[in-house]
């Protein structure tokens, strides 16, 4: 086959169908179809116009009649030969397309639009400079003086500067832009365009000095260091009670790695987290800090990810998506709170950020530091078994003191007469708190006002129309909302069915927010949750309000419980402990306990002493008492004996493959052929364990059926080929045409 051949990963072949498809490239468009390059080409036999991403450039081709790349997309590859190979990487872990896995890698501003523009371009600045010696410019400004007051007073200022924005300069200057354009024309002065970045508005910390470690922390430092800087890859696991003193370490160490001449990504769970840590990260590292979430404008995300390409910012720190910023040079990745959930994508590909980290550590001689308070039960067991260097912080900064807990049983305050969501002895503490000043963190994982709305005559609850789910009551609205499909009603004055009195059952947010302003009126209170924060950056205004003026009473959600430093803070209320704990799933105690221990971690982080309160109907639960006593050693032990028996992770790797449809019938019969299927080439075998299919919690979302086949297998069984094929084998036969069929490494759900 004559001329260079492209081997192309193509947007629309779907995971079923993907492959590397072999494209001629023309002759005028060699010189730019590179690896990593992006391209229009033909597929399908309408030849329909699809994006694709060079691959690999070759001089043959096993083809006889090849189609031509039409367009090449980019000056330069936007991808890296590292990051093609982490594509087809994430391609057999994740069962994604290659695609797929590389448009997660590049910032959404990079891509194009159906008319083939693309969504972000460039910023660029129009900059202003002499073109003779300052000397000169003077003497030519004197002589301007009486006859073009304006330009000389351009040339006067730039002659003191080496170049000005066009606009300040005017700005400055108080000139007109045509004696700007007459100076340009007479020589005199040279415009000229020059790239600028948009940034985001984030509040920058004061320079300060690198944070003074105790003799532990020094330890720690050292060991990590040591690893760090041995050019080989590796895994760390830091296990610190809340309020050690991990951030001062991850300080320490990136600075290290900083003046090796080496970059550094540090991932956060939360959105919310971000501002803090930015604050905090750049008083020490200025400008080398980048910042890449979602909650950023397509532009700022774009510029952002070209200041780390470019190398002009060494240090990324962001969410999830952050593990992919094109760090060269990689020393460090840093997983602060590793076992949160939110580090697994639930859309495809469907990864965890965790995996990504190893990967590219493991490419680049670097290491990955996992940090945590409540590591996860598979981090902490593969540390004990030696497959993770392990260290540990066992005491708070300082020999601070850890919170005094009490565990509150609400069945006890029924009993007594308190209906509400409040106990007497947390109300007790609350007042206390007000009086002397100091600030309390109340938390409660769920939004909105109430749970449900039940009519007490004949039972009636409002039900999502599109979902398997009541519907959540929103009082600062009067609206009942679906949380997952987003659908949203008025609620009626009485019950729709029979004209019965409604009964607003369970408690949110709003609800607790009411609650606390009935008990203590005139007293400020905050609430944090995702519909206080929805505007972007809203949730760095608030706390920032939170910490300045002292607002007595915070309420939130997840969003509270972990990473936040009030040194005011001195009590934490939790006001229903038992919401997590039995949401079937394994991993719901694991996730109450970490919850709980993260909260209480809050309290009492500065000079004043920390207490908490947890209010639960299952006081007798061990998980509950093992939080209370923030013993994360003792829930290990338990816990993973509890796994051992039911053959769960760290014992088995467990895999599903999930199928969804309009028809429930049609989706249930794909789960068994599935079941079938796998059970006759590896359950039948002994070589793995299959069950379902199942419904997943919620069955229906937005008018798609959920069903899921589990496949627990031991570590290392060599499973996904399989997995892969009968994906494969489901999408292709028209049997389930109607169906979507995808399978997923380690489910969160």
């Amino acid at each position: 086959m004559p001329g260079r051949v492209a081997k192309v990963a193509v947007a629309a072949a779907k995971y079923w169908v993907d492959r590397p498809y072999d494209y001629l490239i023309p002759e005028e468009l060699q010189e730019k179809a590179l690896p990593g390059a992006r391209v229009y080409v033909p597929f399908t036999r309408g030849n329909r116009r699809s994006e694709g991403i060079i691959l690999a450039v070759s001089d043959h081709s096993n083809f006889d009649k090849l189609k031509s790349v039409t367009a090449v997309l980019d000056e330069k590859p936007v991808l890296t030969p590292e990051q093609i190979k982490m594509a087809l990487f994430m391609r057999e872990r994740f069962f994604c397309s290659v695609f797929d896995a590389a448009k997660a890698m590049l910032p959404a501003g990079l891509w194009f639009d159906g008319e083939g523009r693309r969504r972000v371009g460039d910023k660029t600045l129009e900059m202003a400079r002499l073109c003779l010696p300052p000397e000169d410019a003077s003497a030519v400004a004197s002589n301007k003086r009486v006859r073009s007051p304006q330009q000389a007073n351009i040339l006067e200022l730039l002659c003191s500067f080496e170049s000005l924005p066009s606009r300040e300069l005017l700005q400055y200057t108080g000139a007109s832009r045509p004696s700007l354009k007459a100076l340009q024309k007479a020589g005199l002065v040279e415009l000229y365009f020059r790239e600028a970045y948009r940034r985001p508005e984030i509040h920058l910390g004061e320079p300060e000095a690198l944070p003074v470690l105790n003799s532990r922390q020094e330890q720690v430092f050292n060991g990590i260091n040591a690893l760090a800087c041995s050019g080989k890859s590796g895994v760390a696991l830091l296990f610190g009670v809340t309020g050690s003193g991990k951030t001062s370490v991850y300080i320490h160490l990136i600075m290290e790695q900083l003046k090796r001449g080496k970059s550094a990504i540090l991932l956060v769970p939360e959105i919310a987290l971000t501002p803090q840590m930015i604050e905090t990260f750049s008083s020490h590292f200025g400008d080398d800090v980048a910042v890449l979430h979602s909650s950023l404008s397509l532009g700022e995300r774009y510029d952002e990810w070209k200041r780390i390409k470019a190398g002009k910012a060494r240090l990324a720190i962001g969410t999830r998506s952050a593990v992919f910023a094109p760090a060269e040079n990689l020393g460090i990745i840093i997983i602060d709170e590793e076992q949160e959930e939110t580090y697994k994508s639930e859309n495809s590909p469907r990864y965890n950020a965790r995996d990504i980290a190893k990967y590219r550590c493991a490419g680049a001689g670097a290491l990955l530091l996992l940090g945590s308070a409540t590591p996860d039960i598979v981090s902490m067991y593969k540390a004990k078994s030696g497959a993770y260097a392990y260290f540990e912080l066992e005491k708070r900064y300082n020999d601070m003191q850890l919170p005094e807990v009490e565990i509150v049983d609400m069945k006890r305050e029924l009993r007594r007469g308190n209906g509400g969501n409040i106990s007497k002895r947390l109300r007790d503490e609350l007042q206390e708190n007000i009086s002397r000043g100091e600030q309390s963190i109340l938390f409660i994982n769920r939004r909105g006002a109430n749970k449900l709305i039940s009519c007490g005559e004949c039972g009636y609850t409002y039900k999502c129309p599109r979902c398997s789910v009541s519907l959540t009551y929103h009082s600062n609205n009067r609206r009942l909302m679906c949380h997952y499909c987003g659908f949203s009603r008025w609620v009626d004055s009485a019950c729709p069915d029979c004209g019965g009195t409604l009964n607003y059952i369970g408690a949110g947010t709003q609800m607790i927010e009411q609650e606390i302003n009935r008990l203590f009126p005139g007293v400020e209170v905050m609430r944090m949750d995702t519909d206080s924060v929805t505007p972007v950056g809203s949730h760095e205004e608030l706390f920032e309000r939170f910490r300045r003026e002292r607002i007595p009473i915070m309420v939130g959600t997840q969003m509270v419980t972990k990473g936040l430093n009030f040194e005011n803070v001195t009590l934490v209320g939790v006001i229903s402990a038992d919401q997590s704990l039995y949401a079937g799933n394994y991993k719901a105690g694991e996730r109450s306990f970490s919850l709980l221990t993260q909260v209480v971690g809050r309290s009492g982080r500065g000079s004043k002493p920390g207490r908490a309160i947890i209010q639960t109907y299952t006081p007798e639960n061990e998980t509950i008492k093992q939080a209370a006593r923030q013993n994360y050693l003792d829930f290990y032990k338990s816990e993973l004996e509890l796994r051992r028996l039911q053959r769960l992770p760290p014992f088995t790797e467990l895999f599903a493959v999930s199928i969804s449809g309009q028809v429930e019938e049609h989706v249930i019969a794909a789960g068994r052929y599935i079941k079938a299927w796998l059970d006759d080439v590896a359950g039948n075998k002994g070589r793995a364990l299959i069950l379902g299919p199942s419904p997943l919690p919620v069955v229906k979302v937005n008018n798609r059926y959920r069903y899921r086949v589990t496949v627990a297998a031991p570590p290392g069984a060599g499973l996904r080929a399989q997995l892969s094929q009968i994906i494969i084998l489901c999408s292709t036969d028209k049997r389930f045409s109607d169906v979507s069929v995808y399978g997923d490494n380690d489910p969160v759900d």
